[in-house]
């Protein structure tokens, strides 16, 4: 059977929102994936947790600067406090169930919160020398280089010690949390991929999006490919 993964959502009013990249990429992959709204009921998130066979933490607004012990500093952007409540509570309960969990841009900045890291919460007012990581190029066109760390799990999977990327985000992983390693750097010095220290389980998460990339740039599809599997062999234990 397909795994079935969750993908969390933005939130705008009365409505959850989802770029279609994301379940497009997860559906080629080879899974069936699941919208995950909003709850009330933090008891659900339990429930939730243990009927899916992983999650993807999509992209969307910033972090409560409050949830890593700081107070809102200059440059910091909307927030979406029960966005971020939800996601935080479902993410520790994966992380202790040990099911799979992947992010994409938002999603490696809130899983690195949720397992006790920081970020910046804005990187032009808070670090030197950043390059440009809030594109206007198309989404898919990838406008920066990242380094991948030697004998990685990312680099082992891209196969090479350099990728190209696409970038959208001006919050970024200042301290990783301790369950974590940073796998990726852009040439400034920004962290662009993080993994679960313990190779056993699997946490994979970027600060791109390959969910618009994929199409034309057919190894950003291997996150997606090796996430689902992850999927599939945690559903047959």
């Amino acid at each position: 059977m397909k795994p079935k993964i969750g993908i969390t959502c933005s939130i705008d009013e009365n409505s959850i929102k989802l770029n279609e990249a994301y379940y497009k990429a997860l559906e080629k992959a080879g899974a069936i994936p699941l919208l995950i709204p909003i709850y009330e009921d933090s008891a659900i998130v339990n429930e939730l947790a243990g009927s899916l066979d992983g999650v993807l933490f999509s992209g969307g607004v910033d972090i409560d600067p409050h949830h890593y012990g700081e107070e809102p500093k200059k440059g910091l952007g909307q927030i979406a406090p029960e966005r971020d409540e939800l996601e935080i509570n479902l993410c520790q309960v994966l992380f202790k169930m040990k099911k799979p969990i992947f992010g994409i841009c938002r999603g490696i900045q809130l899983i690195n919160v949720a397992l006790g890291g920081s970020l910046y919460q804005d990187i032009y007012t808070q670090h030197e020398h950043v390059l440009k990581h809030s594109q206007d190029a198309p989404s898919y066109h990838p406008t920066h280089k990242v380094r991948l760390i030697q004998g990685s799990f990312i680099q082992k999977l891209f196969g090479k010690f350099e990728i190209a990327v696409n970038s959208f985000h001006h919050q970024a992983i200042k301290e990783t949390a301790p369950v974590l390693k940073s796998v990726a750097y852009s040439e400034d010095g920004i962290i662009e991929a993080v993994e679960n220290v313990d190779e056993n389980n699997f946490i994979l998460a970027v600060q791109w999006h390959p969910e618009r990339m994929f199409e034309k740039y057919q190894e950003q599809m291997r996150l997606f490919e090796v996430f689902v599997e992850w999927c599939t062999n945690h559903r047959r234990r």
